[in-house]
């Protein structure tokens, strides 16, 4: 009994030991995440309803991802991730355990018109204009 158990705590303080985890990785990889960004609108108001915002940069390249939760007209909460990165920039919308991601097209006049095949997404402000074929979507920038 006395050998079982001291086999026990010996294996038990070696896997202890044992998963010690070091934090060297690639150096060229440098990541910051902040729980909350402050933008300002373009009236100059600060918007405090990001939900998340991380950059990360390699080799001199920054990414930047920024989350946003949108409420529809019925209700219904959607996560929408806007990637800026020197390659594309693009806008992801999550709803219903589906993903949709369109590429940006073109800004002007404050609003930026993302595409993909039949789908547009309009952003200007707080506001989303999601259209696919003849359905057409409202979604309003929300706190959670």
């Amino acid at each position: 009994m006395k050998k079982g158990l001291l086999i026990t705590a010996s294996l038990v303080a070696l896997s202890l030991v044992s998963c010690n985890k070091t934090e060297s990785g690639n150096k060229s990889v440098i990541k910051s995440d902040s729980s909350e960004t402050t933008i300002v609108d373009n009236n100059g108001k600060i918007d405090s309803s990001t939900v998340s915002s991380s950059t990360i940069e390699v080799n001199g390249q920054k990414t930047e991802k920024t989350d946003f939760v949108y409420k529809a007209t019925d209700g219904a909460l959607v996560k929408v991730v806007f990637k800026n990165d020197p390659k594309e920039s693009t806008v992801a919308i999550t709803s219903n355990k589906k993903t949709f991601t369109l590429e940006k097209k073109e800004t002007k006049d404050g609003e930026t018109i993302y595409k993909k095949d039949d789908m547009t997404a309009r952003v200007k402000g707080d506001s989303l204009h999601l259209e696919q074929g003849n359905n057409v979507i409202e979604l309003k920038r929300t706190k959670i």
